[in-house]
């Protein structure tokens, strides 16, 4: 495990970091089914995998708690029809999982020669962006500071 005292020294609320590091390290290292994971744009991101001899309805796709997982219905129970003298093409049930970054949104997913697309933005909320603090000065300062309104 990671020693992370050092930046807990420097930083607030990033105590998220040390789960994402714990999940990291229970994730799977299977190489099936391949996949890209591609930056379209600063916000944007696409993955790909590849999924041939899939169908649409084979598939499922959840996204939880900043996970996003895609298997296919065969994960769960291991069906092996015919009688094969060779089986190069794999058709095996598969778990791929990704962990999302802090809003990251799934935006949508596509399927096209054997490729599922995922589709992913990172949609940064209003309260995050960069904002400029006013800084009263002369008289105002004798004043009590102004109070945010409530909604009621």
């Amino acid at each position: 495990m990671f020693d992370l005292s050092p930046l807990y020294r420097s930083t607030v609320g990033f105590e998220r970091l040390t789960q994402l590091f714990e999940q990291m390290a229970d994730f799977e290292t299977s190489s099936y089914p391949p996949y890209n994971i591609e930056r379209l744009s600063e916000n944007e991101y696409r993955i790909a995998m590849a999924v041939a001899g899939f169908a649409p309805e084979d598939l499922t796709i959840e996204v939880k708690d900043n996970t996003l997982t895609v298997w296919n219905k065969s994960f769960e129970k291991a069906e092996h029809k015919g009688n094969y003298l060779h089986q190069g093409i794999a058709a095996r049930g598969f778990k791929r999982r990704f962990e999302l970054a802090d809003h990251v949104k799934v935006m949508g997913a596509d399927m096209e020669n054997g490729l599922l697309y995922v589709t992913l933005k990172r949609e940064e909320p209003e309260a995050m962006k960069p904002w400029i603090v006013p800084i009263r000065k002369g008289p105002s300062l004798t004043k009590p500071p102004i109070e945010a309104k409530k909604a009621a």
